[in-house]
């Protein structure tokens, strides 16, 4: 019998980095969306997997088209 594979988790700051994004803006939304959760943690480090990347890139993207459309003149 083989092992389940192991899980690939990953930092705030390698979300960052994989997004080409400054640290400060993933830990931002890290810290003010409730639904996106660490997978597991090590000592005080969060581990996040694919899917909360797929979210942090998601609420990036939102932020940013809300920003847009406020500074189109109307």
């Amino acid at each position: 019998m083989s092992a389940p594979p192991v899980p690939r988790l990953i930092t705030a700051g390698v979300i960052a980095a994989e997004l080409r994004v400054p640290l400060h803006r993933v830990q931002n939304v890290l810290a003010t969306r409730p639904h996106i959760r660490p997978s597991a943690r090590a000592g005080t480090l969060r581990l996040y997997d694919r899917k909360a990347v797929a979210q942090v890139r998601y609420e990036l993207n939102l932020i940013d088209a809300r920003r847009c459309r406020r500074r189109v003149p109307a």
